[in-house]
């Protein structure tokens, strides 16, 4: 397979960036800092866009910036950069349950942040106390894409999700008491949230989170250098229907009407009487 460099301890995929637009991501833990060093420079060396080490501890991190110059450590974050990718307009609003989500949160955060992203931070917006999530729903709204960190029972995603349009990625987080799990509920709740089409990623990952909106922006990025909207670039204009058009609407009219079934309720059969279990009725054997 092409695209690999043998350093003997690692098998680096240095043709990463040309699949998905972004190098290959170091994981610290495990790697020793002459490792980590060693990848890092490879990395750099066969790749133009940003170069990240994620969970490195501070030692780890001043030993990795001896050996290669040029980089910035975020403690809070654990997160190592090199090459920061020019920032862009796509905003990001990182939001957290408590304070304790905080390594978490800035790990997303500083993620987002080294590939371009432009990003906003709203801390300590829990649920117990609804007033500071409803208080930050118009910052939330205006935002391309928003990152909910959560522990406990994990409630805020599915808050947040309620109030905006825009991608919602959720993280669910570790923190919590005994039935917590150690975020496995609060990953559960996330999977099980009513509001429709929230992604979730693994507990404690604000990394994976930040990726998910990576790709998000890739689908954008790759709009505006075609002219095209995001549905455009999915198909031609030919076969893809206008904005809210629908039989008897145009884009200019607005939403469409709310559904309404064609058939009067009469034409289902009778109806039960209130707080009956009787089934409609059926038609008769051999009509149609």
């Amino acid at each position: 397979m092409t695209g690999l460099v043998d350093l003997g301890f690692a098998q680096l995929d240095v043709a990463r960036e040309q699949r998905q637009g972004m190098p290959e991501v170091v994981y610290g833990p495990g790697k020793t800092p002459r490792q980590i060093a060693a990848i890092m420079a490879n990395l750099l060396r066969h790749n133009t866009g940003p170069v990240l080490a994620t969970r490195v501890d501070p030692g780890t991190a001043a030993t990795v910036l001896e050996d290669v110059e040029g980089g910035t450590y975020h403690e809070r974050a654990g997160l190592l950069v090199y090459r920061p990718a020019p920032r862009r307009p796509f905003r990001v609003t990182v939001i957290s349950a408590g304070t304790s989500d905080g390594p978490v949160t800035a790990e997303a955060a500083a993620v987002c942040t080294a590939l371009g992203l432009t990003v906003e931070e709203i801390h300590d917006a829990g649920v117990a106390g609804l007033d500071r999530v409803i208080r930050a729903a118009p910052r939330l709204q205006t935002s391309d894409a928003v990152i909910v960190v959560a522990g406990m029972e994990g409630a805020l995603a599915s808050v947040v999700g309620g109030l905006v349009r825009c991608p919602v990625v959720a993280v669910p987080t570790s923190t919590g008491y005994g039935a917590s799990l150690e975020g496995v509920t609060a990953l559960l709740a996330m999977h099980a949230s009513c509001a429709a089409g929230v992604t979730v990623v693994n507990i404690d990952s604000g990394f994976g989170a930040a990726m998910a909106v990576h790709r998000i922006t890739q689908i954008a990025a790759r709009s505006e250098a075609t002219g095209a909207g995001p549905s455009k670039a999915a198909s031609s204009a030919s076969d893809s229907p206008a904005p809210y058009s629908s039989a008897g609407s145009s884009p200019a009219s607005g939403p469409p009407a709310p559904y309404a079934p064609a058939a009067s309720p009469a034409s289902y059969g009778p109806a039960a009487a209130p707080g009956s279990l009787a089934a409609p009725a059926r038609p008769a054997h051999g009509s149609s």
